[in-house]
């Protein structure tokens, strides 16, 4: 079996050292700056557009860009950069016509510091009922999101080193714990100014990473020409957007493999809470063209080489070198550790360079879970335990309350990653793919009729995120395996497609049977004037 292992050389586990104390480190620095649940959750507002665009980005990909994704392409070849397609369109959507609004409209509805807090101040709900759902979906949505990036962890960690077992602890399970630990160590102590700092770093790094390598491995092969005449010679379905590679099926509209399943990845994006409250913590709304276009290039360009660059030259770099899948554990989501781990085998200075790209894996990783594990601390401090448990409870006390979740939210992560025996639980894509649809479905059409139709109603938003929520679950374990058992093939179609039209319908019919919002209400609305698009 090839040799992934690069753990025996010194200078590969400094790079790693390194990388994770300067991660510690700027946690401790900004720890001493956190004065209330502003400063904790959104920095005070007073974000750049740079920080903003490559937080949003760098929380946005997760360890799924740099393993889940390729490892999807390296078996389905260029068939699934229908998924890329549909999160750059979603991305530059989420940008041209929600970041600004949110901005504004979250700090003129009662100066809201998180998305339940926006729904509840956005309708004006006395009971705080429709915060309590947004925040039980928060919850249960991000644990499974987290559980895949400590998943993600164990495997760079038990790939990359020599991890042995420690007592009663498998190496992988002893990975989790150590990545976790670090993760949640820096969170804890800073909260949303440690968190979009350290997204800045990670999302340079990634982005570094995964163009080096594909440039590398593309120049080896004699450049763009060659590299497409020798993927075409491994397979002469890779390169064809309609056609699996694997199985030589064409691509149907619907079904699991689908034009639609791949596309609707974009609609994810109006839903996710860690991309929301990056738009409510930039500091000056005008910045807001600026972050876009900073983030639409990170986006394009991360997401090509991922797709192309890691998950299809794979196949050039394992062939140059008489391998195949089965010669390195036959797991393709491990495909970039490979390539960096035999691309920069040589003396001192290439393995501390091996280091630092395979550190861009715990970069994409800690950059994701850091900010859903704040978000999941918001929505439990905020907006359950303030509402529920201790109304009084002072700022200092939430606080404190926010750091015992994120630890509490992780633990139970942890026992979900930590379940490798199923076969959901061992792979990153389903994990994220599951709890992406979950957001986008509960959260999308919620915001977005929030923000842009007045008569949206209480009632209405709280039908639709349940609808959303409930309707992902549905379809991913009810009505999906019915298209493995010979059913219709649009039963196969990713569950965010469904379930995000659903909620939609759901608003909308309710709120037209309900009673229109109270005027208080809509003169907010109206006030906040026509501060859409982004620009």
């Amino acid at each position: 079996m090839h040799n992934l292992i690069l753990a025996t050389s010194p200078y590969v586990l400094a790079s790693f050292v390194g990388y994770l104390a300067l991660m510690l480190a700027i946690g401790a620095v900004f720890s001493g700056k956190v004065k209330d649940m502003n400063d904790y959750y959104l920095g005070g507002r007073k974000m750049n557009k740079w920080v903003v665009a490559l937080s949003a980005q760098a929380s946005d990909m997760s360890g799924w860009m740099l393993m889940g994704l390729p490892g999807a392409v390296y078996v389905g070849g260029f068939s699934e950069a229908w998924i890329g397609i549909g999160l750059v369109i979603g991305t530059y959507l989420n940008w041209k016509i929600v970041a600004k609004r949110l901005r504004v409209y979250s700090h003129a509805c009662r100066d809201s510091i998180t998305i339940p807090d926006f729904l509840t101040n956005r309708f004006r709900d006395p009971t705080g009922f429709v915060g309590l759902i947004a925040a039980a979906i928060i919850l249960v949505f991000f644990t499974v999101y987290v559980a895949s990036g400590f998943v993600s962890c164990a495997k760079l960690f038990v790939s990359t080193f020599n991890v042995p077992d420690v007592g009663p602890l498998s190496a992988y399970h002893f990975s989790l714990i150590v990545g976790a630990a670090v993760i949640v160590a820096y969170t804890f102590l800073g909260g949303y100014m440690a968190v979009c700092w350290t997204d800045f770093i990670q999302g340079s790094l990634m982005f570094l990473a995964v163009v080096l390598v594909p440039a590398i491995v593309m120049q080896r092969a004699g450049g763009f020409s060659g590299t497409v005449e020798e993927l075409n010679a491994v397979n002469s379905n890779l390169l064809n957007i309609f056609t699996n590679a694997s199985t030589g099926r064409a691509m149907t509209l619907f079904g699991g493999a689908g034009l639609v399943s791949g596309l609707a990845w974009g609609l994810g994006y109006f839903g996710m809470p860690h991309i929301l409250v990056r738009f409510m913590s930039i500091g000056n709304p005008a910045e807001v063209k600026g972050a876009r276009r900073i983030a639409m290039a990170w986006v394009v360009i991360s997401l090509f080489a991922a797709v192309f660059g890691i998950g299809m030259l794979g196949h050039l770099y394992l062939k140059q070198r008489g391998l195949d899948i089965a010669d390195v554990g036959g797991d393709p989501e491990k495909i970039f550790m490979v390539m960096v781990n035999g691309i920069f085998d040589g003396g001192p200075l290439s393995k501390l360079t091996a280091g630092v790209l395979l550190s861009a894996i715990m970069a994409a990783i800690m950059s994701t879970a850091d900010s859903q594990l704040l978000v999941s601390a918001s929505a439990f401090s905020n907006d359950l335990y303030k509402r529920v448990i201790h109304r009084g409870a002072s700022d200092r006390e939430l606080v404190l309350v926010s750091r015992v979740a994120v630890a509490a939210v992780a633990v139970v992560a942890l026992v979900l990653a930590s379940m490798n025996n199923t076969e959901f639980a061992k792979r990153v894509m389903s994990m994220v793919s599951f709890a992406w649809a979950g957001f986008g479905a509960a959260f999308g059409p919620a915001i977005v009729l929030a923000l842009f139709w007045r008569r949206t109603t209480l009632a209405g938003a709280s039908a639709g995120m349940v609808v959303g929520a409930v309707s992902v679950f549905v379809w991913k374990f009810a009505v999906a395996p019915l298209a493995d058992r010979g059913g219709p093939s649009f039963c196969g179609v990713y569950e965010l497609a469904p379930a995000f039209f659903f909620s939609l319908v759901a608003i909308v019919v309710v709120s037209l049977l309900t009673k229109p919002p109270a005027k208080e209400i809509l003169d907010e609305f109206d006030g906040v004037g026509n501060a859409n698009g982004g620009e």
